[in-house]
């Protein structure tokens, strides 16, 4: 009797690494994902350890000699009123990127709560949660956004986060209630059910767990609005004037005519970092829904035989 012998097709170098390594090998085999982990890894160690990069401790002391120009000293050299603006930059990672996580987690939960209990739901739940997701999708965002900070108590770092929450999360809400929608009847909750779970138990265990990569992208996309907004509220002067971070360096910077005067650098080496970290957080969530979803994973060209 012979024996058949069932060849498995041969497996691409991303494939394999995504199963040795699981999801640290899905993001070292896919570029997008491995250059927004380096740009936000450089980030997340100046935050941590700015010490260890400047020798500047107090970024905001009048310090030193006004406008000196870039030297080994003084690297992005300093403001018109004598700080110097790289400890400035290195220091004000750290609250860019607390609002950026903070503000991306909290309106990522909300979203989760709002749509997929709505999805899940029903009924008149279902209809009141997606006309209240609805109002905040058409409410003009920005004008919102200026208001509330205005007049809820302008200058604190917690009223922005608050602000950016409220406005952040009825996109992801209305994302999330679609995919759970397409999940409500499936055969798997359906045995939920049979079996007498509870709601929450089901929205918890079931059908959260199959949203994972979903989710993951609507926290990414949360942070790199949060990082945006609260440098264009920060620039507008609606944030704490006396703050550390990258929009306040941008107001300063304005105020004191930085481009007019041959300080160029004050202004330009807060607008790169808040770009390169919201390049970051955008080439992560691009990657995320490449490695959640195989049909947006780009077809690599094969090399024509000679």
């Amino acid at each position: 009797m012979t024996s058949l012998v069932i060849q498995s097709p041969p497996q691409t170098e991303s494939v394999v690494a995504r199963r040795r390594g699981g999801l640290l090998g899905a993001i070292i085999s896919n570029r997008k994902a491995l250059v927004g982990s380096i740009i936000f890894g450089i980030f997340a160690i100046l935050a941590l350890v700015p010490q260890l990069f400047t020798s500047v401790r107090k970024p905001n002391d009048l310090a030193f000699a006004p406008s000196l120009p870039p030297s080994g000293e003084h690297w992005l050299g300093t403001t018109r009123l004598g700080q110097d603006i790289w400890a400035q930059l290195v220091y004000g990672t750290r609250q860019s990127l607390e609002i950026a996580l903070i503000a991306g987690l909290f309106a990522t939960v909300l979203s989760v709560l709002i749509g997929v209990s709505a999805a899940y739901l029903g009924g008149i739940a279902d209809d009141v949660l997606t006309m209240i997701t609805n109002i905040f999708l058409v409410l003009p965002t920005f004008p919102l956004i200026i208001i509330l900070a205005t007049y809820a108590g302008r200058g604190t770092l917690t009223v922005i986060i608050v602000v950016l929450v409220v406005t952040g999360w009825s996109y992801g809400a209305n994302q999330l209630r679609a995919q759970a929608l397409s999940l409500r009847n499936r055969d798997f909750l359906e045995s939920a059910r049979v079996r007498g779970e509870r709601r929450s138990y089901v929205i918890v265990f079931e059908v959260l767990p199959t949203m994972t990569s979903l989710i993951v992208a609507n926290f990414l996309g949360a942070a790199l609005y949060s990082v945006l907004t609260a440098a264009g509220l920060q620039f507008l002067g609606l944030g704490d004037p006396n703050a550390i971070s990258w929009g306040t360096m941008l107001y300063w910077s304005q105020n004191q005519m930085a481009l007019q005067t041959g300080l160029p650098l004050w202004s330009l080496a807060p607008g790169l970092c808040v770009a390169l970290l919201g390049v970051s957080f955008a080439l992560l969530n691009y990657a995320f829904d490449e490695i959640g979803n195989p049909a947006l994973r780009p077809v690599k060209r094969r090399r024509r035989a000679a």
